[in-house]
């Protein structure tokens, strides 16, 4: 039966991905037809012919290996004399023509996106609607009731945006002596307390706590928080936490019966956080709270002795506001995340090029495959549905991928061609065709060139098991 799962969700898989390769050359072809420019062959798939069919001057073809797919107009490659070649037909509409394709990817990302938001309960805002007890994120400046609207820079309209940011964010070493550090500390000082209490209720309370009062004892510290937080001063943090734990021993009257004394805090010589400037919207203003620090942990024990800061991780230490599902947010969900996916391909990109993401970040169609592999079996855990409604996600992200990287102005891909006929359009006069031919021959080659090392590391770190988990 597992076997059949998997089958079906390869199946789905990959007539997914051919939708998606389908409706980026659909688009060309389309635009290409209405502006009179002759199609000689509209194939799906690349390699030998399975079947096909031809109807008036196209040749319709369905070709063995489901990787792609592609449009052929007529001297789009090469010179021709036809009339209703590309290469003849007005400018403005060679350049709708090229534009189509990527601008299909987007129409197929908002559609799979809302098949993936409609199934959704309810939505999350980026308004803050509370911290844990021992929140970095509160220590150091955020407040409940806050909307964040941006994470150094990068603007935040959904959690699709926050997680980004968050993730993305880099690791550093931050002043120890600092108020927020200090408030961090004075904050774990009664969340410890709490953990004795519940890990030895039987010796504290006689018996194990019911769900009821477990859930009180957890109020008294998620009450008393708040003052640590807010504290503006050292003294007045540690005598906020001295008071959370008076109010946690105060529960059933146990500080009648046991002894205990505060603990101090602990002075260590250097802290790593996961640090941001994020601007917020609090009480009808905008303002940006500079070095907030997000909850950060090391992956390992060997990962702290060392203090190294690749082995660890960012966590939210804070909840965010439901959003009533309704026409309306379903709507402006899909839009919004859509677009998000769009701005974190462009954002990657940027990163890349700074050196943030290195090369073995980059995954060619076997990482691709390998991806899909992976967020499929996640989704297994839960049920069916939730493996399809992965896959489905992930090829949102890959089709506003396509439509993204189609745009950038690199020749033989859409937006280096693009650019060439706006040159064209600019100075009214066509650029040497053999130059151009020349130039994507180059960029094509380049192109398949770079797809065939990436595709070279990913079967690589397949073999060795150093391929990214999701």
């Amino acid at each position: 039966m597992q076997v059949l799962i998997t089958i079906a969700l390869i199946i789905i898989g990959v007539l997914l991905f051919e939708f998606i390769i389908f409706a980026h050359e659909f688009g060309h072809f389309i635009t290409a037809k209405k502006s009179g420019v002759q199609v000689n062959e509209f194939a799906l798939g690349m390699g030998p012919k399975l079947f096909g069919f031809k109807k008036g001057e196209t040749q319709y073809s369905l070709r063995l290996f489901p990787v792609g797919g592609y449009c052929a107009m007529e001297g789009e490659d090469q010179e021709s004399d036809n009339p209703r070649a590309f290469t003849n037909a007005k400018v403005w509409k060679r350049m709708i023509i090229i534009v189509a394709g990527a601008f299909m990817n987007f129409v197929v990302g908002i559609l799979l996106m809302f098949i993936v938001l409609v199934q959704q309960p309810y939505f999350e805002s980026t308004i803050i609607s509370s911290f844990s007890p021992n929140a970095f994120t509160a220590s150091s400046g955020l407040q409940t009731g806050d909307k964040i609207v941006g994470i150094n820079g990068y603007s935040i309209w959904n959690t699709k945006d926050l997680q980004f940011a968050i993730q993305t964010l880099q690791c550093s070493a931050v002043d120890p002596d600092s108020l927020a550090v200090y408030k961090e500390d004075c904050a774990n000082l009664p969340v410890k307390t709490f953990i004795e209490l519940v890990n030895n209720e039987e010796k504290y309370y006689g018996k194990k706590l019911t769900d009821e009062e477990y859930n009180e004892l957890y109020n008294i510290l998620d009450e008393n928080a708040a003052a640590i937080q807010a504290a503006a001063a050292k003294e007045e943090a540690y005598d906020a936490a001295k008071k959370s734990i008076d109010a946690l021993y105060a529960f059933k009257d146990l500080a009648k019966t046991e002894e205990y004394t505060y603990p101090e805090i602990e002075k260590r010589d250097e802290r790593i956080r996961y640090t941001a400037d994020v601007e917020v919207e609090r009480d009808g203003e905008k303002i940006t709270l500079e070095g907030v620090q997000f909850y950060t942990e090391y992956k390992t024990e060997e990962a702290a002795k060392e203090k190294n800061t690749k082995e660890t991780v960012v966590r939210y230490d804070f909840s965010v506001e439901p959003l009533e599902k309704n026409f309306g947010t379903v709507i402006g969900q899909t839009f919004s995340q859509t677009a998000s996916l769009a701005k974190t391909v462009w954002q990657s990109l940027i990163m890349l090029v700074q050196g943030r993401f290195s090369f073995t970040d980059l995954s060619g169609p076997v990482g691709i495959t390998r991806a899909v592999s992976m967020v499929a079996s996640e989704g297994l855990k839960i049920n069916f549905m939730s493996a399809v409604n992965n896959i489905i996600f992930i090829m949102a992200l890959i089709t506003v991928n396509l439509g993204v990287v189609n745009l950038l102005p690199f020749p033989a891909l859409d937006g280096g061609r693009f650019v060439m006929l706006l040159i064209e359009a600019i100075i009214r006069r066509p650029l040497p065709r053999k130059f151009e031919y020349i130039v994507n021959g180059v960029g094509l080659a380049l192109l398949l060139l770079f797809i065939a090392v990436i595709s070279v590391k990913d079967i690589w770190q397949l073999i060795t098991g150093t391929f990214p988990s999701i």
